[in-house]
């Protein structure tokens, strides 16, 4: 026997054991997962507590979202069908950003037929992945047309809101004329989630005909929805926004929204944006918020070179004058 394959043993049994903390640096040994090693997790998974298994698939979750060097997908893929409804929807979660679509008629049938709500949420929202892919022509026109069937069939359904809002968020993405309507009727739904939700679709739709709704929305008192708005207005670079969002700064106390707010003007660009987050960075102690300030600077960039090159390019494409 191996090295590694004695060492993932050890893994294992520290995962059975409930008296000690699962340390994060193992969580590299269910990356890219052997076959082998994967049936041997499958084999003492039963015998893990839930809310250890929750809290395991949590903390893969959140690694995954730091190190994009691991893959959790294999494993992720093994416990779709998981007896436990948490352990399927976060089994989904794990696979948010993985394009496959041999994972679209998976998605689709735990949409339709889970007996659960939070995995049936799971799988609308990670549907939208296969929308946006469809708008850029990356999967057939035919797949595209059966994810968005099937979620505006949810939207349009009698499930619970939440697994309809988020078929609501997904379809965003997509071009069908029935879906401006939607998220229209959402926005002034008296329901500040279906509004949140409206929002959050808007932000993904990449059209600034949504303006209005957006920037409206940046002042309300609601947080879920000035959470959204403010996502919203970054992810449309409506130009507009900027000085609200900036003086939105200055004031705004809760956590998530500052954060989004520094990365929206980041996606925005424009006048006095670099000066407020490098002084933002400068007056920093906490080193997290750092290094988060320091990826908008560098999305900034991003944004002021993009923003560039389309100036170049209309430049380049005026009629030359006389």
């Amino acid at each position: 026997m191996s090295g590694g394959q004695i060492l993932f043993q050890e893994v294992l049994a520290i995962l059975l054991d409930d008296d000690q903390d699962f340390p994060k640096r193992y969580l590299y040994q269910f990356s890219d997962i052997a076959p082998t090693q994967l049936r041997e997790f499958l084999e003492v998974w039963p015998r893990v507590a839930l809310p250890r298994k929750q809290s395991l698939l949590a903390k893969m979750e959140d690694q995954g979202g730091e190190d994009t060097l691991l893959s959790f997908d294999d494993l992720a893929r093994a416990l779709l069908s998981d007896p436990d409804a948490p352990v399927r929807a976060a089994a989904i979660r794990l696979l948010n950003e993985c394009d496959d679509p041999r994972l679209v008629p998976v998605f689709l049938k735990i949409l339709a037929e889970d007996s659960d709500a939070e995995p049936r949420a799971a799988a609308a929202t990670a549907l939208g992945l296969f929308v946006l892919q469809g708008e850029l022509d990356e999967i057939p026109a035919q797949t595209l047309r059966e994810v968005e069937d099937a979620l505006l069939g949810v939207i349009g359904g009698s499930d619970r809101p939440e697994v309809r809002r988020r078929a609501l968020e997904s379809i965003g993405f997509s071009s069908r004329p029935e879906v401006p309507t939607l998220l229209e009727a959402a926005y002034w739904r008296e329901n500040p989630a279906w509004t949140a939700s409206a929002l959050f679709a808007m932000g993904r739709s990449s059209d600034d005909r949504w303006q209005e709704e957006v920037m409206r929305m940046l002042s309300s008192e609601n947080q879920k929805i000035r959470l959204a708005a403010v996502q919203a207005a970054g992810e449309l670079a409506l130009s507009p926004a900027r000085p609200i969002l900036l003086e939105m700064l200055e004031e705004e106390e809760n956590e998530d929204i500052f954060s989004e707010l520094i990365w929206s003007l980041s996606q925005i660009g424009g006048e006095d944006v670099r000066t407020y987050l490098e002084s933002l960075l400068d007056i920093s102690e906490d080193d997290e918020q750092m290094v988060f300030i320091e990826d908008a600077i560098a999305n900034l960039d991003f944004t002021e070179d993009f923003q560039h090159f389309d100036l170049l390019a209309f430049d380049a494409d005026d009629p030359p004058t006389d």
